[in-house]
């Protein structure tokens, strides 16, 4: 099955994320732990997490914009607070601003086991038409 979500951002569908729920208020998907995903001593790397909560970020944008208008990252910053050496990545972004010329998303990532990995906040330019 595909996710039209996923499918309009090729890189995220090849790095393999998956989108669980996608609304205006909360977005939430994953990302697999895999060894092609990681750095030295197994860890996933620390782009692949920051791909995920991009991908999940610009979705949440994208469910809040007005008709007719896109979205671009034009800022983004990322906290990591503990590695991941097995299971899966979970990403839950909700706004924290819904403007007309910038939209800014916050997304935790958690382990399996509900630890926080990190937490990435971005700002998103609205672009009209």
């Amino acid at each position: 099955m595909t996710d039209p979500l996923i499918d309009a951002m090729p890189f995220a569908r090849e790095l393999g994320v998956e989108i669980d729920a996608a609304g205006p208020g909360e977005v939430t998907g994953r990302l697999a732990w895999a060894p092609e995903r990681c750095t030295a001593g197994g860890v996933m790397h620390g782009g692949a997490l920051m791909a995920l909560a991009d991908s999940l970020g610009a979705v949440c944008a994208f469910l809040n914009l007005p008709p007719g208008a896109s979205t671009t990252t034009v800022e983004s910053k990322t906290n990591f607070f503990r590695g991941l050496r097995e299971g899966a990545a979970r990403g839950v972004t909700r706004p924290l601003h819904t403007g007309r010329r910038f939209i800014v998303v916050q997304t935790d990532l958690y382990d399996d086991r509900d630890r926080r990995l990190a937490q990435v906040t971005q700002t998103q330019a609205v672009l009209n038409g």
